[in-house]
This record gives C-alpha cells, structure tokens and sequence, in this order.
C-alpha cells in the first residue's frame, strides 16, 4: 500500500505476461537498441563458446560509451533473432540475454499509464496472458534498466 503522498500505480493489481515466441521484442523494421554490459557480453561469449573479443567484432556495436547488439542490415531484427521451426521465433542466447530483453514488457515506456500498455500489447501477443506479476515484481523489473 501506498504511504502519504506515495501515487499507487495504475498495475497495483498486477499484470500478465508470457512470452509467446513471436519474435515480435526483437524485430524491425525500427532500428533500436539492445544495450548490453560487458558482463552480458561474457556470458553471451561463454555460452557460444568464443572469446568476447569475437562477440565484440561480430555481434556488437558501440554507441556513445555503451554497448548494444546488432541488428540484420535488411530486417533490422536483433542479430540473435532466429527462426524455431513450429515453435516460432526466439532468441539464439535466451538463457544469457541482456537485462533489457529479461524485462520485457515492464519497462517504464510501457507502464507509463494503462494507454501505454495497452498499445504495447497491440504489438505484443504475450500481454495480458499466462503469468502474473504481482506490484513489487512489475516495480522490480522495471527499476532495474530504467527505461
């Protein structure tokens, strides 16, 4: 519960999400930015078994002083995007993914009001389905990258 003067949220509630593997989070046709720290750069280098310089050179771009993730020239999808068969589209390093896609759909932009969320699931199949998220965790996660 909120304290004097503390706004309670429009999610108090909470919210549902699962991901349904549409691909949708990591695609075009904007281009954008996946950033990553060098910490996530060495568990994606650990988990494809190359070394981080490799990852760097293949993989990544600097932007300003930060780190992101390419993206596909034509598609301008995140270069880990791949095709599953049946299953849909997923994420190449799912285990090892940045901080940012870990979030997803509780970013700042997105619980900015219920409009706001409402409009990211008009893009997003996985929004107000399967699992819930309970006030503290939609908070926790959407602290942690700032967005």
């Amino acid at each position: 519960m909120a304290g004097d003067g503390e706004r309670v949220p429009w999610y108090a509630a909470g919210l549902d999400f699962a991901c349904v593997r549409c691909g949708g989070c990591c695609a075009g046709p904007e281009e954008g930015y996946v950033w990553a720290t060098a910490q996530e750069i060495a568990a994606i280098a650990d988990r494809l078994g190359i070394p981080p310089e490799q990852v760097h050179q293949r993989y990544v771009r600097a932007v300003g002083g930060r780190f992101s993730l390419r993206e596909c020239s034509d598609s301008r999808d995140c270069v880990f995007l791949a095709g599953d068969g049946d299953r849909g589209r997923g994420c190449a390093i799912y285990p090892v993914r940045p901080m940012q896609c870990r979030t997803w759909p509780f970013w700042p932009t997105n619980l900015r009001s219920a409009d706001a969320w409402s409009q990211a699931a008009a893009r997003c199949p996985g929004i107000d389905h399967g699992e819930h998220f309970d006030c503290d965790e939609i908070q926790t996660r959407c602290n942690v990258t700032g967005r």
